[in-house]
């Protein structure tokens, strides 16, 4: 099926999905939309996050996507039910993966989840991890300075270490031994967490296993695209393209080209 895949963040975050989409589904197009317009998505109201994420689809949609990815954590916990409901193609989050990722790694049974105040607030987390293992105990902790921080390029910065190993204190000492990064912005600041959290915690990183759900998704509706014709990757914001593109071409070198502008408010 000749179509590309939709992916759609706040801003540069669900990059960290598209490099794993585009890694392991190398036959795929794709066309990513970030909000950066109205990031962060974190601080705002449930049903703000619907309404972007709504005119988000609606954009994507006109793109003939085959399927959509909310490489989002906030608008994965706080939309995607809605719009399964709404739209009659595939589309699926980021959460429930890393959730079951999570319960898999734990031996001691303690599993911590750093995320922005909407998904914390949200619960949603919790209530995953706990549908596939109620027996867990599961220890959240908003991280609302860190998406910031990583829009704004601060990724191998010493404030924002400073500001990671303050948010993640209680989790130490509550000696959970497996961590969800669940903001698609984290996994940029991997390093920082493992230096942070030492070598004997597992961070789960939702990017790489949303891409591995994709997978099977695709296997199971038959989605693969037919490796003949021309693969490609377009890239769009509702705000500073330039920007956008320059920490794009960072994450994904070679990939991302430049970002065409989208009046989302349109949609």
């Amino acid at each position: 099926m000749d179509l590309p895949i939709g992916i759609f963040d706040s801003g540069v975050g669900g990059l960290t999905v598209a490099k794993e989409i585009v890694a392991q589904m190398p036959n795929e197009s794709t066309v990513y939309f970030g909000d950066t317009a109205r990031v962060p998505y974190g601080s705002k109201s449930k049903d703000t996050i619907i309404k972007y994420s709504r005119q988000i689809v609606k954009f994507l949609k006109t793109k003939n996507v085959k399927a959509i990815v909310i490489a989002c954590n906030t608008a994965s916990a706080f939309a995607l039910d809605i719009l399964k409901t709404e739209i009659d193609i595939p589309i699926i989050g980021v959460i429930h993966a890393g959730a079951i990722t999570a319960t898999e790694t734990t031996k001691v049974g303690r599993i911590g989840v750093v995320g922005t105040k909407g998904t914390i607030s949200s619960g949603i987390y919790e209530k995953t991890i706990h549908e596939i293992n109620s027996e867990l105990e599961v220890i959240q902790k908003a991280c609302p300075l860190l998406a910031p921080l990583v829009e704004e390029g601060l990724i191998n910065d010493s404030v924002t270490d400073e500001i990671i190993s303050r948010y993640v204190s209680e989790l130490k000492s509550r000696h959970i031994d497996s961590l969800v990064l669940g903001c698609t912005h984290y996994p940029l600041l991997y390093k920082a967490f493992r230096r942070i959290m030492g070598e004997e915690v597992s961070l789960v990183n939702p990017a790489y296993e949303t891409a591995k759900e994709l997978k099977s998704l695709f296997e199971r509706e038959n989605l693969y695209a037919s490796n003949v014709g021309e693969v490609f990757h377009d890239f769009y914001v509702s705000d500073m393209a330039e920007r956008f593109s320059d920490f794009a071409s960072s994450i994904m070198p070679g990939i991302v080209k430049k970002a065409g502008i989208v009046n989302i408010e349109e949609f």
